[in-house]
């Protein structure tokens, strides 16, 4: 009972078929597997060297309406990089939760509870409009190296998140962050749809590009001592951790 009510009011269908997921993944070579007793379904590959995850199921994040897509790689970044890219509307929506959450009830600490996107919109410096370019309307950013997200958000990423623009609609939430070391992006998607699918791992594949791209030329130049940024860009190759399999 608990479940058909979940999904009535999320808006998922409980007939949801991924099989045009599977389509999407067996064609380009990748994996794809059910989760078990739950809807949805994982697809791994890579690019290179690099693993990567997609997962469609369960919304794991309150601002996520429906079914829940999920792209993440675990990243030779260090773990001090903090950046987020997110929709306007769902920035502006957080910022006045914190208001009234920490202000209004006139609370000195955010709690261990609220999600971390939530904590970096009140820990980070915004992003100047200039370096948002056309996406300035519609996005917003925050990050914990300033000049290293300005560099990310002129790098090709931006034509990738640009060419989304027509397709998703101001109001759906829209979440690209790289935190300890992991890039996520996470988004609506009610229905199993490959063109919506497609859309956003080439957002992820332009968005994992330029992080490992800037992760090396960063740390070159700290390792030529040309930088004040974090020691941690001169440290050593940090090791590689294991994508988790999914929660539903």
């Amino acid at each position: 009972m608990l479940k058909t009510l979940r999904r009535l009011l999320s808006g998922a269908s409980g007939q949801a078929d991924p099989t045009v997921l599977r389509q999407w993944a067996e064609e380009r070579g990748h994996s794809w597997r059910r989760v078990r007793d739950a809807e949805g379904c994982v697809i791994d590959g890579r690019m290179g060297q690099q693993d990567w995850r997609i997962e469609w199921g369960a919304p794991q994040r309150d601002y996520i309406s429906g079914m829940e897509l999920r792209l993440m790689a675990e990243l030779d970044l260090p773990k001090e990089l903090i950046a987020m890219v997110l929709n306007r509307q769902l920035m502006e929506a957080m910022e006045k939760a914190v208001y009234e959450r920490y202000v209004d009830d006139v609370q000195t600490r955010i709690e261990t509870d609220t999600p971390a996107e939530m904590r970096w919109l009140v820990m980070f410096p915004k992003t100047v409009a200039a370096d948002l370019g056309r996406l300035k309307d519609r996005y917003g950013a925050v990050s914990s190296i300033e000049p290293w997200m300005q560099q990310w958000l002129q790098s090709p990423l931006n034509d990738a998140l640009v060419a989304t623009l027509d397709m998703v609609d101001p109001a759906d939430a829209v979440v690209l962050t790289i935190g300890r070391s992991r890039l996520t992006l996470r988004t609506s998607l009610p229905q199993p749809d490959a063109k919506r699918l497609a859309q956003w791992f080439s957002v992820f594949e332009h968005a994992l590009r330029e992080a490992k791209r800037l992760g090396t030329e960063w740390r070159d130049v700290a390792g030529a001592g040309l930088t004040t940024q974090p020691s941690a860009w001169a440290q050593s190759e940090l090791p590689t951790t294991r994508l988790p399999d999914i929660r539903l």
